[in-house]
């Protein structure tokens, strides 16, 4: 399978609550890639941050009851991955003017806004595209 169809078929499977954690991390993006800190105690500390609390949270998940849950192997990545995005995000953006998550000019704000709205529209197009055109209704066969 080419890599095109591999990408189509799994925008066309994304759920509204993945596209919004995609949107999450173009705006992590809009401040990871401006606010870069190469310094290897910021993504250490973040990486064993990530460690300690995804283990706490497939712990709280997946073994909190009497059985066993058996979670699929992306959501056992999200749940080490968030951890590290939320630690190195709140690291990067300390002492910068930011307001809770927010830059502190609009135009820090507008690049990820902007980027996760186009990035929401291409999956709409894909999805409309992939549906196919719409058909007109078919005539009945049989009375009512």
């Amino acid at each position: 399978m080419r890599l095109g169809s591999l990408l189509v078929r799994y925008l066309r499977g994304l759920t509204p609550p993945r596209v919004v954690l995609w949107c999450y991390f173009i705006w992590w993006l809009g401040v990871a890639i401006p606010y870069f800190d190469p310094s290897p105690r910021l993504w250490l500390s973040s990486i064993g941050l990530a460690l300690i609390i995804g283990t706490a949270l497939l712990l709280s998940t997946a073994y909190a009851g009497p059985t066993v849950i058996r979670l699929h192997p992306s959501v056992v990545h999200r749940l080490y991955l968030m951890p590290f995005f939320v630690s190195s995000f709140a690291a990067l953006i300390k002492d910068r003017g930011f307001v809770i998550v927010f830059h502190p000019d609009w135009a820090g704000n507008l690049r990820p806004l902007v980027a996760s709205a186009v990035w929401v529209a291409l999956i709409a197009v894909v999805k409309r595209l992939a549906r196919g055109p719409e058909l007109p209704p078919s005539p009945r066969s049989g009375p009512a």
